[in-house]
């Protein structure tokens, strides 16, 4: 009976070691030291000492203590909104947006780090994919010269050849087992063939993942930017001129000449519209797609602060898809995909038929760059950075709207296209959530969280525009 009542103790703290101090040793970790160890030069020291798995490990829970630092700030944000206008209030904003955006910032970094472990093991599922195929080409091409050798010899040959009748049936038996691996190994090429492609579009998927993370980190550092200047002009103020501020910047008449004759930056377009021309070409579009105004405006925003690769390079060899920067004249591969080896189409064929349509050289129009580092395409073409596949799939319906080929480098047929776009993908439905949908698929095919930076940029600046645009009809 002792030694049951000493047991009991015994095991539970056993119990309490294998269940409960693991638990609370992470709840420890993420409190007190995640910050130290979510650092870029700590993590790029931690990866030198851990296996793969312990590092993507790392940097799945660095991801997620980050998420939660920036759900903070926003909430920082919300708090501070709700209790007045106030240049001391409109500061502490600006600083929890800007430490945000950091906080941000960071996160693209380690999600392009965490794509990188997953593209190279793509890249090496893709090579030992390719070296089975090769040896059972090798195994099938062995078998197929046995068997050919064998059935060039008649039937009297090979009886007189052999000493015994029952070597003749043995070769006959071993002919039948080869031509039955035959279609095994054919079966298993063509199915390795297969996943090999699976793999390959993998691959791809993660090069333009990285290539999308790439993007929003542009986007990400362009409202930062934006962001220090704002808070910039405010610490220059004291509380008398932030309310003068507040109270000219609520002057009806004053605010509708301004926001009219903003000049509304579009890529790939040499001279750009002001707001309000942009605003008119918009509303007449929202009669035909239903996409409200404020929605298209801030996507085509969105995508002309993407970068300077936009609308930078010039497509010089169909064949490879390669081109050159067009300040330069520099040789760059990528700059558009090419047919594929398997057979899958590429965008080459579909720009070629699109510049030939409007009366185009194709060597002198303007699309944009490749990201070099990471692998993927250029090929995107106007303001509202259609890839040339894309487009073609909207070219028919364009063309019934307005009874001509549509031109992607003309403002009114690109605001049409994104509309038509954003329109399929429910954003004529005119909700929160259809519009960042719409946004996110518009962006990158998906609505991936991993990207959610784009679509919440996107619904955030159509807020602002919708405001824009009620003092513009409120003051008809």
């Amino acid at each position: 009976m002792r030694i049951k009542h000493f047991l009991k103790p015994v095991l539970l703290v056993v119990l309490i070691l294998v269940f409960v101090l693991p638990n609370f040793q992470s709840s420890v970790r993420g409190e007190e030291n995640l910050e130290e160890i979510c650092q870029l030069e700590k993590l790029e020291e931690s990866e030198k000492n851990l296996s793969i798995e312990e590092y993507q490990a790392t940097l799945e829970e660095c991801l997620e203590y980050y998420e939660k630092k920036s759900s903070q700030y926003e909430e920082n944000i919300k708090e501070t909104q709700q209790t007045g206008k106030t240049l001391q209030n409109e500061i502490y904003i600006l600083k929890q947006k800007i430490a945000k955006l950091d906080t941000q910032i960071y996160q693209s970094n380690l999600m392009v780090k965490d794509l990188g472990f997953q593209i190279l093991d793509s890249e090496v599922s893709v090579e030992k994919t390719s070296f089975k195929i090769e040896d059972s080409k090798e195994k099938l091409a062995a078998i197929l010269r046995t068997v050919y050798e064998e059935q060039q010899k008649s039937l009297i040959e090979i009886l007189l050849s052999e000493e015994e009748l029952s070597n003749f049936f043995d070769n006959l038996v071993a002919l039948e087992v080869l031509n039955n691996k035959n279609k095994e190994l054919i079966l298993q090429i063509k199915d390795l063939k297969s996943y090999l492609e699976e793999q390959k579009q993998s691959l791809e998927e993660e090069k333009s993942g990285v290539e999308n993370l790439l993007t929003i980190q542009t986007l990400q550092k362009k409202e930062q930017q934006d962001t220090k200047k704002e808070q910039e002009y405010f610490l220059k103020l004291n509380e008398t001129e932030y309310q003068k501020y507040l109270r000219e910047k609520e002057t009806a008449q004053k605010q509708v000449t301004e926001i009219r004759a903003r000049i509304f930056e579009l890529i790939g377009v040499p001279e750009a519209p002001t707001f309000g021309e942009a605003y008119e070409i918009a509303k007449y579009v929202e009669t035909i797609t239903g996409v409200r105004p404020a929605l298209l405006l801030a996507v085509l925003t969105q995508e002309s602060n993407i970068g300077k690769n936009v609308g930078q390079c010039y497509l010089k060899d169909p064949k490879t898809g390669s081109g050159v920067y067009i300040s330069t004249g520099k040789t760059v591969n990528n700059v558009m995909k090419p047919m594929g080896l398997s057979g899958r189409k590429g965008d080459v064929d579909d720009f070629l038929k699109i510049t030939k349509e409007l009366g185009l050289d194709y060597k002198t129009t303007p699309v944009s760059c490749p990201i070099l580092s990471v692998g993927g395409y250029g090929g995107a073409m106007g303001p509202a950075q259609f890839i040339p596949t894309t487009w073609v799939r909207y070219q028919g319906r364009l063309q019934t709207i307005i009874g001509k080929p549509a031109d992607p480098w003309v403002i009114k047929d690109a605001f049409l296209a994104a509309a038509l776009y954003l329109s399929d993908y429910g954003a004529k439905e005119q909700t929160y959530n259809s519009e960042w949908k719409a946004a996110m698929i518009y962006f990158s095919g998906t609505t991936n969280t991993r990207y959610r930076f784009y679509g919440d940029s996107v619904v955030s600046l159509a807020a602002k525009y919708q405001k824009d645009i009620e003092v513009i009809e409120a003051a008809k």
